[in-house]
């Protein structure tokens, strides 16, 4: 059965070239040309993926992504035209997996998709091969894919979860921003690691007592970032 992908952008001739390209590859795909007709079509629950623009009419991507992201954990590739768009996307942390700045080169698309479909899979399919991670008032479940903190759970975006598994799992090891967007985002980083740092800063207001003090991810200035045990 082919993966199915929704294609949310207002460009048709943009649109109609992602379109071509995903099919090629073996993908069912959809167009949503507005921001409110996207976010309907993701709700529906019938799509494996979702590529989606910022600037869209109706409804813009920022507030498409974060109204998909409180409700359904399927990875998210944003694409705007404006790299200031992307600093915007990293400093709100709506929980997009990825993004890709305008013009890009299709087959760059397709590889990325393939990614994270990929991952998304291993991650739901790890079954009885996993087990729980429970570290100083930490729980990591990752059949359930829940985090507690001192028997309080926390609330983790697909990635968020996926990072804090992670390193949770290769305690007292340091990987570089490099090391964790490669294994982590499955693509190239490009030389655009920031997507790391918004993630972890965005996990330890959400897991830590004293974000600037923490008690589990610790920077290594200009060497990366360790789990501590």
């Amino acid at each position: 059965m082919k993966r199915t992908i929704l294609i949310v952008e207002d460009e048709p001739s943009i649109a109609e070239l992602q379109r071509d390209y995903l099919e090629m590859n073996g993908y069912q795909t959809e167009i949503a040309v507005n921001g409110e007709q996207g976010l309907e079509l993701s709700l529906s629950g019938k799509f494996e993926l979702i590529v989606l623009d910022v600037m869209l009419p109706k409804l813009n991507g920022f507030e498409v992504c974060k109204r998909i992201r409180g409700e359904l954990d399927i990875p998210i590739l944003m694409v705007t035209a404006r790299r200031e768009d992307i600093d915007i996307v990293r400093g709100l942390g709506l929980g997009a997996d990825d993004y890709m700045t305008k013009p890009f080169k299709p087959a760059e698309l397709v590889a990325r998709v393939k990614a994270h479909l990929s991952r998304y899979d291993r991650l739901k399919g790890r079954g009885s091969s996993t087990s729980e991670l429970e570290i100083r008032g930490l729980r990591l479940n990752p059949d359930s894919r829940r985090a507690f903190v001192r028997d309080e759970e926390v609330s983790l975006t697909t990635k968020e979860f996926d990072l804090l598994y992670f390193l949770a799992l290769h305690p007292n090891h340091v990987f570089s921003k490099d090391q964790l967007f490669e294994r982590l985002w499955g693509v190239d980083s490009l030389g655009d690691t920031q997507t790391v740092t918004v993630h972890i800063r965005k996990l330890r207001e959400k897991i830590e007592e004293d974000s600037a003090n923490p008690l589990y991810i610790e920077t290594l200035w200009g060497a990366g970032y360790r789990f501590r045990s």
